[in-house]
C-alpha cells in the first residue's frame, strides 16, 4: 500500500547481520530513516564482531 510504514528489522545472528523486511515489500528511506539504518547496521557490525 502506497504511503504505509514499513519496517526493516536488524538482528545479529552470531557472527552475522541480518536485515529483515516485510516480505514482498520496497522500502524507500528518508535521510533521517537512512541514517537510523547506518547507526543499527553500525551497532550491529559492533557486536557481530565481539
Amino acid at each position: 500500500m502506497v504511503d504505509r510504514d514499513r519496517c526493516l528489522t536488524v538482528l545479529v545472528d552470531r557472527d552475522t547481520v541480518v536485515v529483515v523486511g516485510p516480505p514482498g515489500e520496497t522500502a524507500v528511506l528518508s535521510a533521517g530513516q537512512l541514517g537510523e539504518l547506518r547507526t543499527a547496521l553500525r551497532e550491529a557490525a559492533e557486536q557481530a564482531e565481539r
